[in-house]
């Protein structure tokens, strides 16, 4: 395979692979993008991986988070998944999109209408008994 420097392009392309499983794996994520005006992306002979750029010193990956979580909370839980398999390396996460918020469930209220019919005799004033 071709080399550039110390790296290896299939490495690379290893790298960046178990890296978008690992973060598509995360329930508060959604998927990959890429950022929109500066692509994230890892460029390899033939494809691109879209959404994780891999350097020699750092990791940038672009997700779009689930509606709902904090996007703190989104971007740590994506750190704490990726930096086992990139010690020593800055991984940094950028939230490209987030999701729609879900549809509100439909509410069906169905109400009981109980009518009541009251039969009252009354005497008629100009009958005789």
């Amino acid at each position: 395979m071709t080399q550039r420097g110390d790296w290896r392009l299939d490495k690379v392309a290893a790298l960046a692979d178990r890296i978008a499983a690992t973060v598509i794996s995360c329930p508060d994520v959604a998927g990959l993008t890429e950022n929109p005006g500066v692509p994230v992306a890892t460029y390899l002979p033939g494809r691109t991986v879209s959404g994780v750029a891999v350097r020699p010193a750092e990791i940038e990956i672009c997700v779009v988070a689930r509606y709902g979580p904090p996007l703190a909370q989104v971007a740590a839980q994506v750190r704490r998944a990726v930096e086992p398999l990139v010690p020593g390396r800055v991984v940094d996460v950028v939230i490209g999109d987030i999701t729609a918020p879900p549809a509100p469930e439909a509410v069906v209220a169905v109400t009981a209408v109980t009518t009541v019919v009251a039969v009252v005799t009354v005497p008629d004033p100009h009958q005789t008994e």
